[in-house]
C-alpha cells in the first residue's frame, strides 16, 4: 500500500466530505439555473405549460446526463481508482499503444478537454459568488451597487487564503453543504406544498413538448438548461479522493433529491407568481429567512469556488507530471492530505481571470451567457474518450460501444450547439482561456519531444562509453555521484562535462532515471529498481504515478534494501540543465514563434531540485545548450 495515497476513511465520513468537495458546484446551480432558463430574453411564452416543460427538461437532464452518464457509467472508467480528464486520457492512451496515429488524436482530444475544463473553472467562482450576493437586492435595491464590490472582496480573500492550506476549513465543508442541501430541499417542499400541480413536470412528455414546441427558441434555451448540471465533471474528477461508492450514495440520497425539490419549488413559485422570475431562488425563500439564506448561499458558493480551485491545482499537477506543462512551484499545504496543494502561479492567474470575469460581465445573468460553453465541450470530449476505453481497454462489443457513445454524443452535441450560441455574448471568454491552455500544453509537449530528439542525436551510448572509460579510468575520488538522466541508455551530459573539466570520477557512480507513468499511483514495492553495472556504477530507476509526489530522496531510501545505501553527506547530485534556444537556421520541427514560446517556458520552469525534493546544497548543475 502506498503511504502517499489518500487514506480511506469510513464511507459515511467520505460521503459527508464529498458533499462539500464534489457537489459544491452543481449544488449551487439553483441560484441561477431556473432564473436563466425562464429569462424573458429567450422570447418564450411565460405560461404554466412552458414552466412545466422547462422544469421537466432540467429534471430529465439531471437524470440522464448526471445520474446515468456520469454517476452510473463514466465513473466506471477509473484509472486505478482515479478519475478526471487526465486520468481518462492516460487510460485511453495506454489502450492505444499499438495504434500510434489514433493515440495521437486521443492525446489531442484529452488536452482539449482538460483545457476547456480549466477555462470553465474560471467562471465557477465568479458566477457562484455573484449570484449568492445578488440575494441582497431582493431585500432592498439599495444593495445593488454593493454586489460587485462585495463579490470582489470575498473572492480576493478566498484566493489569498490558499497559501495557508484548506485542511482546517475543509473540515467544515461537508457539514455546511449538508445544511445547504437540507435547506434547498426544505424550501422546495414548502413551495411545492403551496402549488403541488408543479409535480406534473416529472412526466417526460412535458420536456419533449418544451424541446420541440418553440422552434429555434427551444434550442436556444438549452444553453440555460445546462446550467443545472454545471460541475458534473467534478463528480468524475474527484473520484480518486472519495471513491465511487460515497459519490454515488451522496448523489442519489441527498444531492439529487435536494436539487430536484428546489427546482420544482422554484417552478411552483413561478406558476403562482410569474414576476418572481427576476430571482426565483430568493423569492422562494420566506422573507424572514432572506438574509440568513444569503449568508448560507455565500458560504456554499465559497465552498464551490474552493473545490474549483483545488480541482484546477490537482489537474495542473497531473499535467506537469505527465509532461504537458513545465515544472511549477507546488507547495504541499498538508502533511496528511496529499490533495491539499498550493500552486502560486496558478492561484494568482485564476484570481486575475476571475476578477476580470466579475468586473467585465458585472452580473450573474451576464456571466451565465459565458458559462457552459467550455463545459459542454469537456463533456463531449469525455464521451469520445470513454469510447476508446470501453472498446480498446475493456474489449466491449463494437455495436454496444457505438450505440452507447452515439446516444450520449447526440445529447452532448445538442447542448454544445446550444451553448455555442452564447459565444458572441460572452462564451468566447472561457474558450479563449481554454485555447490558450491548449496552446501552452501542446507547445510544451512538442518542444520536449524536439529537445529530446536533439539530445539523442548527439548522445553517447552509456554501456560502450563506460567500457572504454574503465580501460584507462580517471582518478577516482571518495563519495557517491548521482547523475540524473531522462534517457538511461545514453551518457548524461553532466558526466561528460565533469570528466572534461574536473578529470575525476567518484568511487561510486549512480545513473538515476525518474519515470512518470500513465497510471495514478505506483506503490513502494514497484517504485525502485537497482542494477549493478560494474566498476562501482549503478543504474537506478525510480517510478512515480501522476498522482504520486515525485520525492527522489524518499525513493532512494528504498535502495538500501536492494544493496545500495546512501550517505547524503558523501553524495552529490549532478544535473544537466538544458539552455533551450530557438534554431537560427535550417529546417525546423516547430514554427519559429512556438520555438521562442517553448524556450521562454523552459527558462522559467520551476527548479528541478525542488520538484524532486533534492537537497540544494548537494547539487551541482552543468549546462548544455540545445537548439530546437
Amino acid at each position: 500500500m502506498d503511504l502517499e495515497r489518500p487514506r480511506r476513511d469510513s464511507r459515511a465520513a467520505l460521503t459527508l466530505a464529498a458533499l462539500g468537495v464534489v457537489f459544491g458546484d452543481i449544488g449551487t446551480s439553483p441560484l441561477y439555473a431556473v432564473k436563466e432558463t425562464f429569462s424573458p430574453a429567450h422570447g418564450l411564452p411565460f405560461t404554466p405549460a412552458t414552466i412545466l416543460g422547462g422544469l421537466s427538461m432540467i429534471f430529465w437532464s439531471l437524470m440522464i446526463v448526471v445520474s446515468l452518464k456520469y454517476v452510473v457509467l463514466v465513473m466506471r472508467a477509473d484509472n486505478r481508482g482515479e478519475g478526471g480528464t487526465m486520468a481518462l486520457l492516460a487510460l485511453a492512451s495506454n489502450a492505444l499503444r499499438k495504434r500510434p496515429q489514433l493515440r495521437f488524436v486521443v492525446m489531442l482530444l484529452g488536452l482539449l478537454g482538460a483545457s476547456l475544463f480549466l477555462g470553465e473553472t474560471v467562471l465557477t467562482p465568479a458566477i457562484s459568488v455573484v449570484s449568492a450576493i445578488e440575494g441582497l437586492e431582493v431585500g432592498t435595491p439599495l444593495f445593488r451597487r454593493w454586489v460587485i464590490p462585495l463579490s470582489v472582496v470575498v473572492l480576493v480573500g478566498l484566493f489569498a487564503l490558499q497559501r495557508l492550506g484548506t485542511a482546517k476549513v475543509g473540515a467544515l465543508f461537508g457539514p455546511v453543504c449538508l445544511v445547504w442541501f437540507i435547506t434547498l430541499a426544505a424550501i422546495g417542499v414548502w413551495n411545492i406544498w403551496l402549488n403541488p400541480a408543479v409535480l406534473a413536470a416529472l412526466d417526460p412528455r412535458h420536456a419533449y413538448a418544451f424541446a420541440t414546441g418553440h422552434a429555434f427558441a427551444s434550442f436556444a434555451v438549452l444553453g440555460a438548461v445546462l446550467l443545472a448540471f454545471t460541475g458534473t465533471e467534478s463528480l468524475y474528477a474527484d473520484m480518486g479522493h472519495f471513491g465511487r461508492w460515497p459519490i454515488r450514495v451522496g448523489w442519489f440520497t441527498m444531492v439529487l433529491p435536494s436539487l430536484a425539490l428546489n427546482y420544482f419549488g422554484q417552478g411552483a413559485l413561478l406558476i403562482a407568481n410569474p414576476a418572481a422570475v427576476e430571482n426565483p431562488f430568493y423569492y422562494a425563500v420566506p422573507g424572514w429567512a432572506l438574509y440568513p439564506m444569503v449568508a448560507l448561499a455565500t458560504a456554499a458558493t465559497v465552498i464551490a469556488s474552493q473545490a474549483s480551485i483545488t480541482g484546477t491545482a490537482s489537474l495542473t499537477r497531473q499535467a506537469v507530471q505527465l509532461g504537458f506543462l513545465p515544472r511549477l512551484n507546488i507547495v504541499q499545504t498538508s502533511a496528511k492530505a496529499y490533495g491539499q496543494i498550493y500552486i502560486p502561479a496558478v492561484n494568482w492567474f485564476l484570481l486575475i481571470m476571475v476578477l476580470a470575469a466579475v468586473l467585465g460581465f458585472g452580473s450573474s445573468s451576464n456571466l451565465a451567457q459565458a458559462y457552459g460553453v467550455a463545459l459542454t465541450g469537456t463533456m463531449l470530449v469525455t464521451t469520445i474518450l470513454t469510447f476508446f476505453v470501453i472498446r480498446y481497454a475493456w474489449r466491449y462489443p463494437l455495436w454496444l460501444c457505438v450505440f452507447a457513445t452515439a446516444f450520449f454524443f447526440a445529447i452532448d452535441i445538442v447542448f454544445f450547439g446550444s451553448a455555442m450560441l452564447k459565444v458572441p455574448q460572452g462564451g468566447w471568454f472561457p474558450l479563449v482561456i481554454g485555447a490558450g491552455m491548449f496552446l501552452v500544453m501542446t507547445t510544451w509537449r512538442r518542444g520536449r519531444e524536439v529537445m529530446f530528439d536533439r539530445l539523442n542525436d548527439s548522445a553517447v551510448p552509456l554501456a560502450p562509453f563506460l567500457k572504454s572509460l574503465m580501460v584507462d579510468p580517471p582518478h577516482r575520488v571518495p563519495g557517491t555521484a548521482i547523475f540524473l538522466t531522462a534517457t538511461p541508455d545514453a551518457t548524461p551530459h553532466a558526466l561528460l562535462h565533469n570528466l572534461n573539466h574536473n578529470k575525476v570520477l567518484h568511487e561510486r557512480v549512480v545513473f538515476l532515471t525518474v519515470e512518470i507513468r500513465d497510471v495514478p499511483w505506483v506503490t513502494f514495492e514497484e517504485r525502485v529498481t537497482c542494477e549493478r553495472m560494474g566498476h562501482g556504477c549503478w543504474m537506478v530507476r525510480v517510478r512515480f504515478g501522476f498522482m504520486n509526489r515525485p520525492d527522489v530522496m524518499r525513493a532512494l531510501e528504498v535502495c538500501g534494501a536492494l544493496g545500495l545505501e546512501f550517505d547524503m553527506m558523501q553524495t552529490s547530485f549532478f544535473l544537466s540543465r538544458q539552455q533551450v534556444v530557438p534554431a537560427t537556421g535550417g529546417p525546423s520541427n516547430m514554427w519559429r514563434w512556438r520555438e521562442r514560446m517553448f524556450a521562454a517556458m523552459a527558462r522559467n520552469a520551476g527548479n528541478i531540485t525542488d520538484y524532486f525534493n533534492i537537497p540544494t546544497n548537494r547539487v551541482i548543475e552543468l549546462g548544455t545548450r540545445v537548439e530546437i
